[in-house]
């Protein structure tokens, strides 16, 4: 089976949610519980941080230049010369945090939130549109994990973690709605949780498996065909990247790692599968 490269030290405790910065070239990504965003260029090289906030749960650039977050109750916005303005909480429990999201086609930013415990049906997924306004797109979910569109953008699939399934909504753009909700893929539990996904250009859905050491590649139609190991086993996420998106990027944690055991992890990883990806959809506002 194919295996992935290490290509940064453990930099991170909590590794997650990567996304290709196309304008500045480079592959960012969240140290998720020191609150910090994380950049690296392809060739490699020093590995600058951002400290945002308690909690950085999720990173996508913006049109316009400089970056929109996911902080630990709500939103936050990087202008192009770095200041950053965090937008009002969208609750006010402590419990409740941030984990992981992403944009639309049409520019809107998501993310989803958890328990710090992770209590059954505490976390909703969230909203932000361009013009600054925030709306719950559902409740009820436990872990909301990844979020990614079909390369049509017709269809959303979504990862609520516990329930060891990737779904998939179809999408209506115009109104930002998600409806007729079913399973393409379900993950045995021995096999690792899912966690953060992206999806290629032909369709094929990548998967991170937590406590797996691995992220499954699945065709349109729920097929598993590809299987890439790696040397940890909390595998939290993936993205495209590169010049022709054809590097897999994969984010890897040290949450639950005992001491002096998997030292890759916290690292970044890269992989070449043979098939491209879809540029990162950017927020709008």
């Amino acid at each position: 089976m194919p295996a992935a490269e290490q290509v940064t030290d453990p930099c991170a405790f909590h590794g997650e949610g990567p996304v290709w910065d196309r304008a500045a070239g480079v592959v960012r990504w969240v140290d998720m519980l020191r609150g910090d965003v994380l950049a690296m260029a392809p060739e490699g090289g020093a590995v600058p941080r951002i400290h945002v906030g308690d909690v950085a749960a999720c990173v996508r650039p913006r049109e316009r230049g400089g970056l929109v977050m996911a902080v630990e109750r709500g939103f936050a916005l990087m202008a192009a010369d770095g200041e950053i303005t965090t937008l009002p909480e969208l609750w006010r429990d402590p419990e409740i945090r941030m984990n992981d999201g992403g944009c639309d086609p049409r520019g809107r930013f998501y993310c989803g939130s958890m328990a710090y415990d992770a209590a059954p049906g505490r976390g909703a997924l969230h909203r932000l549109d361009p013009d600054g306004s925030t709306s719950t797109v559902f409740t009820g979910v436990t872990i909301s994990n990844g979020l990614a569109w079909s390369p049509d953008g017709a269809t959303a699939y979504y990862v609520d973690s516990p329930t060891q399934r990737v779904d998939a909504f179809d999408f209506d753009g115009d109104t930002a709605t998600f409806t007729a909700r079913r399973t393409v893929v379900e993950i045995p539990a021995g096999r690792g949780m899912p966690d953060g996904i992206t999806v290629d250009a032909e369709g094929g859905l990548w998967v991170a498996l937590w406590g797996g050491g691995a992220v499954h590649r699945y065709g349109p139609e729920g097929t598993l065909d590809v299987v890439v190991e790696l040397p940890v086993r909390q595998v939290t996420a993936c993205t495209f990247g590169g010049a022709a998106l054809t590097d897999l990027f994969v984010t890897t944690s040290r949450q639950d790692v005992p001491p002096g055991e998997q030292p890759g992890a916290g690292a970044l990883f890269r992989f070449r599968p043979g098939v491209a990806g879809l540029p990162a959809a950017t927020f709008a506002g």
